[in-house]
């Protein structure tokens, strides 16, 4: 019986923490600068279709896509945001993504969500993209 209950409260309390850590990630909190930047080993154009691909599978609403800058406007639980991809050199990227209106009291998942899109589809990273003449 002792075993039984211990074995009961451990999984209650992996349960509860799983909850917890899910709620962080909706509640809207103070979400640092370092959070919102990470950097790729994946060139500049790949970079930038992926983050248009993750925005659009979290059912973001993309407003403006600017791609010779490198910058999307969309707008997530009805705020906007600015995701930026940086070139650092040749197979080096970072992506920005930053509250458009400067205030980074907003749901850290919005961002997280799309960093881990962009980590989970390794496949999209390695595409070659016709170029232009």
């Amino acid at each position: 019986m002792k075993r039984f209950l211990l074995t009961f409260l451990l999984l209650t309390n992996i349960a509860c923490a799983q909850e917890a850590s899910l709620s962080t990630l909706v509640t809207p909190q103070n979400v640092s600068y370092e959070q919102c930047v990470k950097t790729y080993n994946i060139d500049l154009q790949n970079l930038f279709y992926l983050t248009i691909a993750s925005i659009n599978a979290n059912r973001f609403q993309i407003t403006e896509i600017q791609s010779k800058s490198g910058y999307i406007l969309f707008n997530a639980v009805n705020k906007p945001f600015l995701a930026q991809v940086v070139k650092l050199d040749g197979k080096t990227s970072m992506l920005k993504i930053t509250p458009a209106n400067n205030s980074y009291y907003f749901q850290p998942g919005i961002v997280l969500n799309i960093f881990k899109y962009i980590d989970v589809n390794p496949a999209l990273k390695n595409v070659e993209l016709p170029t232009t003449r």
